[in-house]
């Protein structure tokens, strides 16, 4: 419910910008060749990974981190690694619903999972859709790109994992083999070669065996695509074009990029804050940290946070929301100024 009511929020602040600003412009906005290749990667890698979840698959993986010991390391660092592959939000519905089964240490570890989210999914170009985006508008290479947010990475992860140990074994939830429904060979064929695209290590119009592939694997998935969150992405594409008309804007320092992409994230979400700041900044590090960091803080700075929030706070009793809501804005605030650290101590 939060993730959807703040998704139509952001398309109709975008819609309400494109009302007050084209008329000003005097011309419509146009999509660029890169935006409209941005959306057609993001509706395929969403179909694909939509797949891959309505086929169980993500949660018979969740399921098999339940077994044998040390569950709570398990299942935040296990966050982390998928929300680097297939993005922070499938991430967090795959392994959430693990600890929402636990009998004790629910919120503490709901907290840990959030976090190991939106960590995780900094690494990849393909970890969230603020990732994909300033990927394929800077085009830095794979190796530049992961190398620019790797301190950023390892340190929440061996501080995250850390934090899971010295919380302690929660008690383990109901066993039970998780079933799948169909193949994962077919679907998961599709997510390689998107990535592919999203690489550039394969040329976009190979995706079309990737669209093939999903045909024949699901074709219910595109019909579960986040259409709401495409539009968003679509209506900013034009509000930019728009603002790059009417307000010549250029930061050509790094410092205000980072703090406006910060400050922008909280309130808007760090997907929007990408959109808006790209094309007046050439510091595509500073940017790509910028948006990442910002997504910890409130809850509508990233996608996982609410996630998070709609599912604890819609099963957990009143004791345990009230355990969550500080254990978050303390995890928050607390990731957040690491986040500010790192950037300054590892970024020239």
């Amino acid at each position: 419910m939060g993730r959807r009511l703040s998704r139509e929020g952001f398309l109709g602040m975008a819609l309400l910008g494109l009302l007050v600003t084209t008329p000003l412009r005097g011309a419509w906005p146009r999509f660029s060749r890169d935006e409209l290749a941005v959306l057609y990667l993001l509706f395929l890698l969403f179909a694909a990974v939509k797949a891959i979840e309505r086929g169980g698959h993500f949660r018979a993986l969740a399921g098999r981190l339940e077994a044998g010991h040390a569950l709570g390391p398990k299942l935040v660092l296990g966050t982390f690694f998928l929300a680097a592959l297939v993005t922070n939000d499938v991430a967090l519905l795959a392994t959430l619903p693990l600890v929402l089964a636990l009998r004790s240490r629910r919120a503490e570890l709901a907290v840990l999972l959030v976090l190991a989210a939106n960590a995780g999914s900094a690494l990849t170009p393909f970890g969230n859709p603020q990732n994909l985006y300033l990927y394929w508008y800077y085009r830095p290479g794979l190796g530049a790109f992961v190398t620019a947010i790797l301190p950023l990475g390892a340190v929440f992860f061996a501080l995250l994992g850390l934090a899971a140990w010295w919380l302690g074994p929660p008690p383990a939830p109901p066993g039970g083999k998780s079933p799948t429904r169909g193949r994962l060979g077919l679907p998961l064929a599709a997510l390689l070669v998107v990535i592919g695209a999203v690489l550039r290590v394969l040329p976009l119009p190979a995706t079309l065996v990737a669209l093939g592939l999903l045909l024949l694997a699901d074709r219910g998935a595109f019909g579960a695509v986040d259409y709401g969150l495409l539009l968003t992405f679509a209506a900013f594409f034009l509000l930019v074009d728009n603002l790059e008309a009417l307000v010549p804007l250029a930061f050509p320092h790094r410092f205000p990029v980072f703090a406006l992409a910060v400050l922008l994230s909280q309130g808007l979400s760090n997907v929007p804050a990408a959109v808006f700041l790209a094309p007046f900044t050439p510091h595509w590090r500073t940017l790509l940290w910028g948006v990442n960091v910002g997504g910890f803080g409130t809850p509508i700075a990233s996608i996982a946070n609410l996630i998070a929030f709609r599912l604890f706070l819609g099963t957990a009793g009143r004791r345990e929301r009230r355990r969550f809501l500080f254990g978050y804005a303390l995890g928050e605030t607390l990731a957040l100024a690491l986040g500010i650290a790192l950037f300054l101590l590892f970024t020239p």
